[in-house]
């Protein structure tokens, strides 16, 4: 009994996160098609990839470029839209953007012994804006959660680590179960 019981369990390991993972692919494919409401499965999927891959190349242009500068700070002036727009430009660019932001893994020390690590990466390699010398800003991100904790903290807290960045990233949001990041 106790072997079936253990099969069952490697079975879920398995089944569950791949149920999981089609089941969320399947969906997003879905609803992409049917925004644009087309009955050949696919197309409406493939004709965003196609229309986001086009705004790309028209964004890059230097014809364009004007206009999209120009949409941008028309976008800036409006209070509500300003929030939503500025914070997820940001969050895309420090993902997948030219200025990519989480690009130097740290370790952080905590308390007066500094016993108690976090793992993060190094946003900014000052805090003078906040009249704070020899202070660092270390983004740590939450376990299993798009959310994260934004640390002002003295930079001899602070040890950059060489991986990486992506594979820090799937480590700490994993919450460590995931296999370590290769150092060098």
């Amino acid at each position: 009994m106790k072997r079936i019981l253990g099969y069952f369990l490697r079975g879920l390991i398995v089944t569950v996160p791949l149920v999981v993972t089609v089941w969320v692919c399947w969906t997003v494919f879905l609803k992409v098609d049917g925004w644009l409401g087309i009955g050949i499965p696919g197309v409406g999927f493939v004709t965003t990839l196609a229309l986001i891959t086009v705004v790309g190349m028209a964004g890059s242009s230097l014809v364009t470029r004007g206009a999209v500068s120009m949409f941008e700070d028309l976008l800036e002036r409006l209070p509500f839209v300003r929030l939503l727009y500025s914070s997820t430009k940001d969050l895309m660019s420090a993902f997948v953007g030219e200025k990519k932001r989480f690009t130097q893994p740290v370790l952080v020390s905590l308390g007066v012994d500094e016993e108690v690590k976090l793992l993060g990466f190094l946003t900014q390699a000052s805090a003078e804006q906040l009249k704070l010398t020899d202070y660092v800003l270390v983004y740590c991100p939450h376990s299993y959660n798009w959310s994260g904790q934004l640390l002002v903290i003295p930079s001899r807290k602070v040890k950059p680590l060489t991986a990486d960045s992506a594979e820090f990233m799937a480590f700490a949001v994993s919450g460590g179960v995931t296999d370590w990041p290769k150092f060098d």
